[in-house]
């Protein structure tokens, strides 16, 4: 059951990954409902190429570091990632689930934009699977 997560988990994030860069590069597809918005449509963030880079390398290397936890790759890490990595990635996409109780998550006040519904439909229950495969694989190892 293990390694069906894994497989699952890395490929969720390399998708995510790999459409972080396509939007880094200049990709649009999609990028009008990805973005929170005020109820004026107004975007509430205007990321960066550099920053979204950043979260493409970052959501990568989540994907990487859950198949070197599963025995998959080998590399070796430092104690504490090793010991809480899974946890901490576990963590962070179940709080992005909840949210910030204003624009994304589940309890956000802003609902009927094209990114509210989005979010609600798609991107917080995704992110409450990431958040409870990550746990089940922390409680598993």
């Amino acid at each position: 059951m293990n390694t069906a997560i894994t497989i699952i988990l890395f490929l969720i994030f390399l998708f995510i990954s790999a459409i972080h860069f396509y939007w880094a590069f200049g990709g649009t597809w999609g990028s009008d409902s990805v973005l929170p918005t005020k109820e004026n449509r107004v975007k509430a963030l205007n990321p960066s190429i550099l920053s979204t880079v950043i979260v493409a390398f970052g959501v990568l290397s989540f994907g990487l570091f859950i198949l070197v936890k599963s025995g998959i790759l080998a590399f070796n890490l430092p104690n504490w990632l090793n010991q809480y990595g899974l946890s901490i990635i576990a963590g962070i996409f179940i709080i992005r689930a909840i949210g910030d109780f204003n624009y994304v998550g589940f309890f956000k006040k802003i609902k009927q934009t094209k990114f509210g519904k989005s979010d609600t439909k798609y991107f917080s229950p995704l992110c409450l699977l990431i958040g409870i495969l990550t746990l089940i694989l922390a409680l598993s190892m």
